[in-house]
């Protein structure tokens, strides 16, 4: 089941690579930092050891979907910082655009795993200050979680 939603977002991402991101289509992408696969630069390990959440919406360059995982180059303050991010670091995929989501809840047993395929309920849309031109934003995703 796990590889069928993963599947998925190699499918969607894959689309983005190739014809840009549709109409207010955005993704919050959350990953397990210290999946042994991920390559991040060290500060952004150091700064968010265990799990990171990125945004892929204004700005983004360089998307490239293989079938274990992506590589994106994103802006944090102005600065591009190249991503490779493993399907299976992946723990959480919202579009909210389209209030859609899935959860990855155990990553190290991938047959047990189940995951929240269901729409979300009661999205609000996040709190962002004003984006500026370039800048990436990193957001908690807590409040979409179930207790």
């Amino acid at each position: 089941m796990h590889r069928a939603m993963r599947s998925l977002i190699q499918e969607v991402l894959t689309r983005v690579a190739t014809d840009g991101l549709p109409g207010k289509h955005h993704f919050f992408i959350t990953f397990d930092t210290m999946h042994p696969d991920v390559e991040i630069a060290d500060w952004l390990s150091d700064r968010y050891p265990g799990e990171m959440t990125i945004v892929i919406q204004h700005w983004f360059d360089a998307l490239t979907v293989t079938d274990e995982g992506f590589s994106i180059t994103l802006n944090f303050g102005d600065s591009p910082e190249p991503l490779y991010i493993p399907f299976d670091a992946i723990r959480t995929f919202v579009d909210p655009s389209v209030e859609f989501g899935l959860r990855f809840e155990n990553q190290d047993e991938e047959d047990d795993e189940e995951e929240d395929e269901a729409p979300m309920q009661e999205m609000a849309e996040p709190e962002e200050e004003a984006p500026q031109k370039g800048a990436a934003q990193v957001v908690s995703l807590d409040s979409f979680r179930k207790s």
